[in-house]
């Protein structure tokens, strides 16, 4: 029976409470406050041996029960005389309470077992995830969490001081925090039924997807100063990552920092050798690779197109040194990442208190993972672009044919194409970009643009083309620049008259059979 019943909004004087923490962080200070305050105290397992070995009285809820934990510790907590003592409505059921011989719990300190945590471990197998499920902790969560006007329950530690507060001041929690900490106890266990959820699934799209963030920091703003902006990280994250990167110096991350940052590391990730990309805007407008020296690599990257890279992002893939350090300073950038920094490094880059420095750790490959993406009403979710290309991929079809050194800035001007906004036109020489077009409505803007980009230096590029060519203008746009090769996806109507345009300009093209597009 459903009892719409007035919610008690009084103040509640606090006499019996439950602890019940997997984080034990700060529980002995609240335990000895609550136990000051003559509050009866009942707990469990860990909990109860740390309170009793710190001195807190403290009643073991099987003797509080009179039924012992059973089944390996699975039934410790779910019994009436806990849940009834939880939920009970004191103003409505007083008789059924006695009648069964069940004392009211006024507060519950619980949070859960890592689960999150233990389904990251290499060892964990199925049995480990489903032994680390809590049962008895959501349940006793849930009932303070509903019974917000009778009980009070606390999930996170950095809220016993809240709590700690007002009963110092009146023995009692108010409604206002009571309704707040239920608020936030629900939150908390959804995020771990959503975490659950996700492990056990195995389809990639199910028919029903949950996602569940913890907020990383709060920014100034997000893209303009009218939207309000935070960042959320996935609980217990730890992966290689722009959020999880280790700020040495400089402002925090505003939005627009981190989505060119994320761009700039998700780019540099393409390369095993030494590597250098600048971001603008999102899109990389700088990028090269070299053999070891990582000072000339960036160099390169960024003189590739300096104007652009004025107030941009450097990523490089390997330590910057002392330098590499004294290089970047004589630009103007706004951040710099990198696995790691030289001591050197870090003392001339203070010299630009605004310059935001980033060190990541080990750069690894990107993870074949899904991506989301906000819709009105929704979210599209796709599979990451991890994909990579090799030369047995590759199918000259023009006249003229392509060296191995050709294939090879092909695949390098690749990797950085996969990055690039579509519609997205690069050239590249000397694995260095030389000329970017993105975001453009048509193609042959994009042409357009990487050719005004690429300047003096065209001469002998690469041109790549992140979807095919949907007519032969944008070959007839490049017939003079003296263009070494195209490499495109291929799959257009008009392939044969592109096809036939390069043969004239006596340009070789080459297919991948797969695109690229980045939207």
């Amino acid at each position: 029976m459903i009892i719409n019943n007035p919610i008690n909004k009084k103040p509640l004087k606090i006499k019996r409470a439950l602890i019940s923490v997997f984080d034990k962080t700060g529980i002995l200070e609240i335990a000895n406050l609550l136990a000051a305050s003559d509050v009866e105290i009942l707990s469990t397992g860990g909990t109860k041996q740390a309170l009793r070995e710190s001195g807190v009285p403290v009643t073991n809820v099987s003797d509080y029960t009179n039924f012992p934990e059973i089944m390996g510790g699975r039934l410790k907590t779910i019994n009436p005389l806990i849940e009834g003592g939880i939920l009970g409505l004191r103003d409505i059921h007083l008789k059924e309470a006695e009648k069964h011989n069940i004392k009211w719990i006024d507060l519950v300190i619980c949070n859960l077992y890592p689960f999150s945590k233990t389904i990251m471990s290499e060892s964990c197998d199925l049995s480990l995830a489903l032994e680390n499920i809590d049962i008895g902790g959501p349940t006793m969560i849930r009932s303070a969490a509903k019974n917000l006007g009778w009980a009070c329950v606390v999930v996170d530690p950095s809220d016993y001081k809240k709590i700690g507060k007002e009963l110092i001041k009146s023995k009692t929690i108010s409604f206002n925090l009571r309704k707040k900490l239920s608020t936030k106890a629900f939150g908390h266990t959804a995020q771990y039924d959503v975490t659950i959820h996700n492990y056990l699934k195995k389809e990639k799209l199910p028919s029903h997807l949950s996602f569940s963030f913890n907020k990383h920091s709060t920014m100034r703003y997000g893209e303009n100063p009218t939207q309000e902006a935070a960042a959320y990280q996935f609980p217990n994250n730890n992966g290689n990552n722009i959020l999880n990167a280790k700020i040495h110096q400089g402002k925090p991350l505003s939005f627009n920092n981190i989505m060119d940052a994320d761009a700039a590391l998700n780019c540099i990730k393409e390369f095993d050798s030494v590597a250098c990309v600048v971001v603008k805007h999102a899109n990389p407008c700088g990028v090269s690779v070299g053999k070891k020296d990582i000072e000339k690599t960036f160099i390169k990257a960024f003189n590739a197109d300096r104007l652009s890279a004025f107030g941009g992002v450097v990523a490089l893939n390997k330590t910057c040194n002392k330098k590499t350090a004294a290089e970047i300073s004589n630009n103007f950038v706004e951040i710099v990442l990198a696995p790691n920094f030289d001591e050197d490094a870090l003392k001339i880059l203070q010299r630009k208190k605004n310059l935001r420095v980033l060190s990541t750790g080990k750069i690894l490959k990107r993870k074949d993972t899904v991506e989301i993406r906000n819709i009105d009403g929704g979210v599209l979710i796709q599979d990451a672009d991890v994909s990579s290309l090799n030369k047995k991929e590759l199918k000259t079809v023009t006249n003229k044919t392509v060296t191995d050194e050709d294939i090879s800035t092909m695949l390098f001007g690749w990797k950085v194409l996969k990055h690039i906004k579509s519609n997205a036109i690069l050239t590249v020489k000397n694995n260095t970009t030389v000329g970017v077009g993105a975001g453009q409505v048509s193609r042959v803007d994009a042409v357009d643009i990487a050719i005004k980009k690429s300047g003096e230096n065209i001469k002998n590029t690469i041109l790549c083309s992140d979807a095919f060519f949907p007519f032969r203008d944008s070959i007839d746009r490049i017939a003079d620049k003296k263009i070494k090769a195209i490499i495109q996806p291929g799959g257009s109507i008009r392939d044969a008259e592109v096809v036939d345009a390069c043969n004239e300009h006596k340009i070789a093209m080459v297919f991948t059979g797969k695109r690229c597009f980045k939207h």
